[in-house]
């Protein structure tokens, strides 16, 4: 898979997420077309689908074992990462511990981790 095509799934794996997640109407910024999604995010994008299909190289498969908590914590950390990457003084909520992310964002984090794994089989 090219470098778009896995942080163009991680996008799409996200959005899917948010809509089916998301209690209400998300915000337009967490259902951006992949088209509009800034270069910033697209870069993240890639670093996270990179990071999560080397973890799962590097255990043979069977990361894809762990319980969708820990996937979704994976996810969350590897986005962290990111955002103090691309923001000198990130916004807390870029930033919050896996614990203090709402249920639909940690929901959104494992369908992603599950995405990009079931990409590779």
């Amino acid at each position: 898979m090219s470098q778009t095509d896995g942080a163009q799934l991680f996008r799409e794996a996200w959005i899917a997420g948010v809509r089916k997640h998301f209690p209400g109407e998300p915000k337009a910024g967490y259902v951006t077309p992949w088209e509009d999604t800034p270069d910033w995010e697209r870069q993240a994008a890639e670093a996270v689908y990179q990071q999560v299909r080397q973890f799962l190289d590097l255990s043979g498969g069977h990361a894809s074992r762990l319980g969708r908590a820990q996937k979704s914590r994976f996810v969350a950390l590897c986005w962290t990462a990111q955002m103090y990457k691309h923001f000198e003084d990130p916004k807390p909520g870029y930033v919050a511990d896996w614990s203090e992310l709402p249920e639909w964002q940690q929901e959104t984090d494992a369908d992603v981790f599950e995405a990009i794994a079931e990409s590779l089989n």
